[in-house]
């Protein structure tokens, strides 16, 4: 049984998210203030630790650079910004993803058994298993189970939510994805999104592919209709 520290200042999503991550199996330590968390952090290391960025006494960012100097906990931040500007900057320090308030309890969940996967791969007696799993479509390669994503072999970093939509375009190449299909496909119904979050979703997608390949144009607009993985 995994342990997760939850460090936040708002008390409604220490409680909420605490339920959720408890009603998987999860132990979770609660902490409302950077200063309390890096205390807590040393005393008792979780396995994971999931940040809000904006915090009285300490911030998110600040908690993160003290701890990356003796540890290399895997960290999820919980942020109502949505600079890219903090996201690099906090991805420089070594956090494992960010995710945008409001957001579904659902995919932070996934998020965090996704990253303890990756810390802890499965033995070999489920490598079968997990293979039966992996998308493979051309030059892209997609593996649920451990979260990753490659393009020609190159690793592409994703959020859970960029993931969620591009397995969902990638499942059928060709075939045209609207909006609403790639919203139903990456958020649950405690979350509301309109169009222009799921066109940010995909501008940032193709932004992460062109880092690897400059000429990455896999995912087409069909504008006024949706989106399609093109065919290889």
């Amino acid at each position: 049984m995994a342990t997760i520290a939850l460090v936040d200042d708002d008390r409604n999503i220490l409680t909420s998210v605490s339920l959720a991550l408890e009603a998987e199996g999860y132990r979770v330590q609660t902490y409302t203030d950077g200063v309390a968390a890096l205390e807590g952090l040393k005393n008792s290391p979780p396995d994971l630790a999931i940040f809000d960025i904006k915090m009285p006494r300490m911030d998110g960012m600040e908690l993160l650079r003290r701890l990356r100097q003796k540890s290399d906990l895997p960290v999820i931040f919980l942020t109502s910004k949505d600079e890219e500007i903090d996201e690099l900057f906090g991805l420089k320090m070594g956090a494992d993803d960010f995710i945008h308030k409001p957001f579904s309890q659902r995919l932070l969940v996934e998020r965090v058994k996704a990253i303890l996967r990756r810390a802890n791969p499965k033995d070999a007696a489920s490598a079968k298993e997990t293979e039966a799993k992996i998308l493979e479509r051309g030059l892209l390669r997609m593996d649920p189970d451990r979260h990753t994503c490659t393009w020609k072999g190159d690793a592409v970093t994703l959020t859970v939510t960029e993931f969620l939509i591009l397995q969902a375009l990638a499942a059928r190449p060709g075939v045209v994805k609207s909006r609403n299909s790639l919203m139903d496909a990456a958020y649950d119904d405690q979350v509301y999104v309109d169009d222009r979050t799921i066109d940010s979703h995909i501008k940032r997608l193709r932004k992460k592919f062109h880092v690897v390949d400059p000429d990455f144009d896999m995912i087409e607009t069909l504008y006024g209709v949706g989106y399609r993985f093109g065919e290889a």
